[in-house]
């Protein structure tokens, strides 16, 4: 055997070892390198967050600014109430981990255990309600609805509720001041969601909303959140690993938030609310000759404005709800109440939310139309008893025939054929079935003028832009249905719908001249709401200006000090020069007092020599269903709008309760006198209300309080909570056919 050492056996170990000592000192430069960056680089950014691990924060919720109405009275607000919550923290501590804390605070409050113990766990992906969603550092409230003798056994017997409070908290409250509701106008509060709170979150990281937060839902309490939230407080806990609470790291106290001065005056706003659920209960009594029922009368709204300024006084819809079923957590049964098919939709607001045709509301602005286009004011324009056009007979109101008349009387009487026989002509001018190039189009961009087709700004949530069916619109919604009407029409059906259908496979986006005719009178595919209507005739009044409508007033600070004012805002001016508008406010002045609502205003003691009205009737047909009705009016200081959907016609089914509207504002009785001394509001309130130091409002007292009132009909049972379900109040179905006054 040969003693000579083998060279290359030794080299292979040596580069083995020479790797294993690279790798070796290349994982402790790189543990170094990481050492460095962690402590030395990022040290004091790792040594906060190190230090923030053992703080908790617990939200102190601000105290939400008030609603206030136009003098001040409190519309929403806050109440103080008995709460009793739990320390999550203080029930770990327990042995038990608070079983028994929980036992017996159940039995003191006469509620099930499982409830209590349910409201105390946390939320997860898992967990269904009720539980708590919010920090478990957190008190978590067991019941708002506490009584001063639960409190009380709580309190002294300390030993026996560890972590258990009961103290008193302010919880929205929507008062009912002067009995008015206002549901849909104010809103209504719920949690923040998780979502919500993520998306707060400012570029540095903090949540600016926390999980206890509640947020404006609806109405004004939505769109003016921002003003009413206030800023929560914070109590900064320091903790052990555990999570025990063994100190104080600093509080930053909450900030109540501002409050919102409205337009809304509440007795207006209560006899406005009473009188629509008493036409409509009204209505339900009155027989339909048409249907051979009663009308059905299953929503409407009305809507007072102030026309120099476009500051709503007062909104009303119908069927409407109780905002305070939603303080607290909604129960499951009154979400369905209100959201359930047989709910009719409480929580729409039908005042910006509900559409339907216009009827001959809308010939006011056919009239400016027919002047755009070229027709007198001086003119004289025939009003037979029907008109055929295209094959289809079109009849005026009860086949009344009065000669060759003015657009003034045409207005008055609301005579179907004038204008019939004006839209008609302006179609044929345009091109008629082959439409020129560029058509004028004046019927249409005369309601694009007026502002329909589009949504008026108001500062609630939810409005609805209406529709204007012109042709590009009848473009688009044949684009969008031509296949299923074509589906329809194969089927060989013989009902209307199908005779419908087959007409619009064939041409369905061919402006033809039915559609035209009943267009002029606010038939057909036209939608508009309430509000919109209510905007027009302010302009009618005031002059021509079309103002922004607004219900938020001013942002006052808790103290009544003033933080910014909403002012009126212009949105533009009707087409229609001084004569024209003299010519429709003589023509409307002439609908009180001898034409198509005379019956209701002048002839019910309306005293038109001391304060005149200016009015439209309207009676809209929708296929399928009832009459729309239509009322839409105006002095010289406010424009008072209502609809009745089902409930009869213009002067028919809301003539009463507009002339009760009226006579509540000027003080005007039965017999047509006026007490001054029982005027609610002769003239808009335009000032804001003056504050004491302490931010609570000086209400100066009522001449006519309410209550008093000779206007205060107590509503039926159930006036304002019509059982038929009405889906087309977002999207009615089309109307046809002849319009009446």
């Amino acid at each position: 055997m040969s003693n000579i050492p083998d060279t290359g056996r030794t080299r292979r170990v040596t580069i083995r070892l020479v790797v294993l000592q690279i790798l070796v000192l290349s994982l402790l430069a790189t543990l170094g390198g990481r050492l460095w960056y962690l402590q030395i680089r990022n040290g004091s950014e790792y040594a906060a967050k190190a230090q923030g691990n053992h703080i908790r924060e617990v939200v102190e919720p601000a105290v939400r600014g008030e609603i206030l109405d136009a003098s001040g009275r409190i519309l929403a607000g806050n109440e103080t109430k008995l709460v009793v919550s739990v320390s999550r923290t203080a029930l770990l501590q327990q042995k038990d981990h608070g079983k028994a804390v929980l036992g017996r605070l159940a039995e003191v409050l006469g509620t099930p255990v499982k409830d209590v113990q349910d409201k105390v766990r946390l939320c997860d992906s898992k967990t269904p309600q009720p539980c708590w969603n919010g920090s478990p550092y957190q008190p978590i409230p067991v019941t708002q609805q506490a009584t001063t003798q639960q409190a009380m056994q709580i309190m002294e017997r300390r030993e026996d509720f560890p972590g258990v409070t009961a103290q008193s908290t302010a919880l929205r409250r929507y008062t009912g001041t002067e009995g008015a509701n206002a549901a849909q106008v104010l809103g209504y509060l719920s949690p923040v969601t998780d979502e919500e709170v993520a998306k707060s979150a400012d570029k540095s990281g903090r949540e600016r909303r926390q999980p206890s937060d509640q947020v404006g839902r609806a109405g004004l309490e939505s769109v003016y959140d921002n003003d009413l939230r206030g800023t929560t407080g914070v109590d900064k806990l320091e903790v052990d690993n555990l999570g025990r609470v063994i100190g104080s790291a600093g509080r930053t106290p909450a900030q109540p938030g501002n409050n919102l001065v409205t337009s809304i005056d509440a007795r207006v706003q209560k006899v406005v609310e009473d009188q629509l659920a008493q036409a409509m209960s009204d209505a339900r009594k009155t027989y339909d000759k048409e249907t051979q029922k009663n009308f059905e009368a299953d929503s409407g709204a009305a809507v007072v404005m102030d026309v120099h300024t476009g500051r709503i006084v007062a909104m009303a819809s119908a069927p409407t709800f109780d905002p305070n079923l939603w303080v607290g957590g909604i129960s499951a049964k009154d979400y369905q109440n209100l959201t359930g098919k047989d709910s009719n939709y409480p929580l729409l607001n039908r005042a910006i939310q509900g559409q339907s045709a216009p009827g001959s509301t809308f010939k006011v602005i056919s009239t400016t139309a027919a002047v755009q286009a070229g027709y007198s004011l001086d003119g004289h324009y025939p009003c037979p008893k029907s008109l055929t056009i295209g094959g289809r007979e079109f009849k005026n109101f009860e086949s009344e025939s009065f000669g060759d008349i003015s657009l003034e009387m045409a207005l008055e009487k609301s005579c179907d054929t004038v204008f019939y026989g004006l839209g008609y002509d302006q179609w044929l001018k345009d091109g008629g079935i082959k439409p020129k190039k560029d058509p004028a189009d004046w019927f249409f961009k005369t309601a694009h003028q007026f502002g329909l087709g589009a949504k008026t700004g108001v500062d609630l949530p939810g409005e609805v832009t209406g529709r204007v069916p012109d042709r590009q619109w009848k473009q688009s919604f044949y684009d969008a249905n031509k296949d299923a009407w074509c589906a329809q029409a194969a089927k060989g059906g013989h009902e209307y719908a199908d005779e419908i259908a087959r007409e619009n496979c064939v041409d369905g986006n061919v402006m033809r001249a039915g559609d035209m005719v009943n267009y002029a009178i606010g038939q057909g595919d036209t939608l508009v709401t309430p509000l919109q209507m209510a905007r027009i005739y302010s302009a009618l009044a005031n002059g021509g200006t079309l103002y922004r409508p607004t219900i938020g007033k001013a942002v006052v600070s808790p103290d009544g000090k003033p933080v910014r004012e909403i002012a009126p805002h212009v949105d533009g001016k009707l087409p229609a020069d001084d004569k024209l508008l003299s010519y429709i406010d003589q023509a409307t002045a002439g609908v009180i007092t001898s034409g198509t609502a005379a019956w209701k205003f002048v002839g019910a003691g309306w005293p038109q020599g001391k304060i005149e009205l200016h009015a439209k009737t309207g009676t809209a047909e929708v296929n399928g269903k009832q009459t729309t009705s239509w009322l839409t009016t105006y002095s010289h200081d406010y424009a008072v709008v209502m609809t009745i959907s089902q409930g009869g016609t213009g002067s028919g089914g809301s003539g009463d309760s507009v002339r009760r509207i009226y006579q509540a504002l000027y003080g005007v009785d039965d017999k047509g006198d006026i007490d001054n001394s029982k005027a609610l509001l002769p003239k808009p309130q335009a000032e804001l209300p003056s504050f004491n130091p302490d931010g609570t409002a000086i209400i100066k007292p009522a001449s006519y309080p309410a209550g008093s009132s000779f206007l205060d009909p107590t509503p039926p049972t159930g006036a304002q909570a019509p059982l038929t379900v009405a889906l087309a109040a977002l999207e009615p179905t089309r109307s046809t056919g002849r319009g009446r006054a």
